[in-house]
């Protein structure tokens, strides 16, 4: 008798403990978009501001890890005037009246969800007689579906971030008896539709530095060549002269600057129209400087698919360290927190190294990682792989897909039927 009743007390304290469990506040600063552009809307740290357009859409998501019944209200105020509008969860629509002139908690609805799901809320204005529809600041969630643990952005500090989206990341496993590794060659391929403005195809990523092509903004298009100082700061003004990269060289109409922000150093850039669906090369070569003591000399050549030919981006010496070629890797990031809800996709094949004594090994084992906002369970769309003919690897991230792969995971592609690529390195340009 005393075993059943405190079974039915541990019973009662689960279920009581549940139901008291708080509400959680997903703050729209970090977790929603804009994604049917008019009218002034914004999404600000605070939240949802100046929506005086019926014809905008804004989205957000959040991704659950129970299935079950969901409770969706959101904080929400109103200038002046009364408005009506339109909330999506997951494809059923509740009007909503919000006609209060100060923050409140106002409830939407209820849907069923399933496990390890992200949940999309859109909001659409329907009618209103002042001069936006309203001010949102938060999604509000409770119920069996919204035990922790829960995946969304949570604190101010990490919104920049956590819009941008997930970074997703191969590293090449280079055999334990490559020796001094001298080049890096990869071939980048960009699927149709995947050009993404805001994208990063980062293709040869090596210990101090990377190279790939960017999509800029609708009309522009750049291979990106950078190199960091080893003096850690965000401000190149703040290089001491002896921490500098020196530029050596740099090929036709190739762009070349400090850069800051994430590290600094020295940076080029060329502007190029590459396409989507189109296979581009690149290749990379670190050595010691012989010229300055205790540096080492980084060089980026692209083929031009149009000129058939091989172009210089730049060549840099770095200062304070001598070394080879390093962690080879290839990454995927989107660099416009606007457009962290557009999936974006990528695809490497063909990768090589050559030692310092000239012998071509193929680099055939990749393995996936993913930045500090997937790590931190801020975003889980991030994915990574082999393609269908398993003779690619492949970057997936953003727009919330839930898919995802762990981390660490190590893949094996089908090594290339044909021998090494065929290049003169005597032929390349230098300058």
């Amino acid at each position: 008798m005393k075993f059943q009743i405190f079974t039915l007390l541990l019973v009662f304290a689960f279920i009581t403990g549940f139901a008291n469990q708080p509400a959680v506040n997903i703050p729209l600063g970090g977790n929603a978009y804009v994604t049917q552009k008019a009218g002034n809307v914004e999404i600000s740290k605070s939240g949802l501001r100046n929506w005086d357009n019926k014809d905008a859409v804004i989205s957000s998501w959040f991704k659950v890890s129970q299935g079950g019944e969901l409770n969706l209200a959101i904080k929400a105020k109103v200038p002046e005037g009364t408005s009506e509008i339109l909330v999506t969860i997951d494809g059923k629509k509740y009007p909503v009246i919000i006609d209060n002139p100060s923050w409140e908690t106002i409830k939407v609805g209820s849907i069923k969800v399933k496990e390890n799901q992200h949940v999309r809320v859109d909001f659409k204005g329907q009618s209103r007689t002042g001069s936006v529809f309203a001010e949102i600041s938060d999604i509000i969630i409770d119920g069996a579906a919204a035990e922790e643990p829960l995946i969304f952005v949570r604190e101010p500090e990490n919104f920049y971030f956590g819009r941008r989206g997930p970074s997703v990341h191969l590293s090449y496993q280079i055999p334990e008896t490559a020796g001094n590794v001298e080049y890096f060659y990869n071939e980048v391929t960009v699927p149709k539709g995947e050009d993404v403005i805001g994208s990063y195809y980062m293709v040869n990523g090596f210990g101090e530095g990377y190279c790939g092509i960017q999509a800029n903004s609708p009309d522009e298009r750049r291979i990106l060549f950078s190199v960091w100082s080893p003096y850690k700061t965000d401000n190149p003004e703040e290089i001491p002269e002896d921490a500098e990269v020196h530029l050596l060289g740099k090929g036709k109409d190739v762009v070349t600057k400090e850069f800051g922000g994430e590290g600094s150093g020295g940076q080029s850039f060329l502007r190029y129209p590459w396409k989507a669906g189109q296979t581009y090369r690149f290749l990379t070569r670190i050595h010691p400087d012989q010229n300055r003591e205790g540096a080492t000399v980084y060089t980026s050549w692209f083929f031009d698919p149009n000129q058939n030919d091989w172009r210089l981006i730049a060549s840099f010496s770095r200062p304070q360290k001598v070394t080879w070629y390093t962690r080879p890797h290839s990454f995927l990031e989107n660099f416009i927190p606007s457009q962290g809800h557009l999936t974006r996709e990528v695809e490497f094949a063909n990768q090589w190294i050559v030692t310092e004594k000239g012998e071509w090994m193929e680099l055939d084992e990749a393995k996936f990682t993913y930045d500090a906002t997937a790590n931190a369970k801020r975003r889980a769309d991030c994915s990574g792989g082999l393609t269908k003919n398993k003779q690619s690897f492949f970057l997936k991230n953003c727009g919330f897909f839930n898919e995802n792969v762990e981390k660490g995971t190590i893949f094996e592609r089908e090594q290339s039927k044909k021998d090494h690529p065929a290049i003169d390195f005597d032929a390349l340009p230098i300058q």
